[in-house]
């Protein structure tokens, strides 16, 4: 009989700020959480606001987990998520003994990656990015913005520098999608195998488009 104790569960940090792209938020939460990933979620003032005024008020951040099971199947119930106050300094991830193996803020606003970028920690999202920095673990940043300002680019180049993958929330369209959900498929995907994890959600390159 085998005495070998299970794996524990790969565990992430999840941040969902105040700039346009719930949809990607939410597709890559569920993404993670059919892999059986524990996830600790924190999600700003904005970031609440964004998922009711983008996703309606059936993805209000207090009912996230029935909408994500209606939208996605009952696979989100492989993982688990565990919901941190962006207020709360002393939580969990707010120290590098927290054994994540990673974190992506998406979307990413300027105000958070201007944070980040100088590691001002005035909240639990900014303190998780930069004890990922700290540590050197994943940091994965999706910003939307458009167009860019001068600051707002030097802020990705010293994210970029510090060691974070800036991933801008831009899908591309070389699968064909025929959805926003498609769309969003892509960007999820990305996020994933920026993170180290396997992803099926977007097909990998052949060199040709496929109809």
């Amino acid at each position: 009989m085998s005495t070998d104790a299970p794996l524990p569960a790969p565990r992430y940090t999840v941040a969902i700020t105040g700039a346009s792209g719930a949809l990607y938020a939410v597709r890559t939460v569920a993404a993670m959480l059919e892999q059986g990933c524990e996830l600790d979620l924190v999600v700003s003032d904005y970031g609440r606001r964004l998922l009711r005024d983008e996703l309606g008020e059936d993805a209000a951040f207090e009912r996230l987990l029935p909408y994500l099971e209606q939208k996605y199947g009952p696979g989100v119930h492989q993982g688990r998520i565990d919901v941190l106050s962006n207020r709360d300094l002393g939580a969990t991830i707010a120290s590098g003994s927290r054994p994540t193996r990673g974190m992506v803020i998406v979307p990413c606003s300027m105000k958070s990656l201007a944070g980040v970028a100088n590691g001002l920690s005035r909240n639990l999202v900014e303190r998780a990015a930069d004890v990922m920095l700290k540590e050197r673990k994943p940091l994965v940043l999706v910003p939307r913005e458009t167009p860019m300002s001068l600051p707002q680019l030097r802020n990705m180049v010293r994210c970029a520098e510090a060691g974070a993958v800036v991933l801008p929330a831009m899908p591309g369209f070389y699968h064909l999608p025929k959805t926003l959900d498609d769309v969003a498929d892509f960007l999820a995907g990305k996020i994933l195998s920026a993170l180290g994890l396997e992803q099926r959600l977007c097909a990998d390159w052949t060199g040709r488009v496929t109809r």
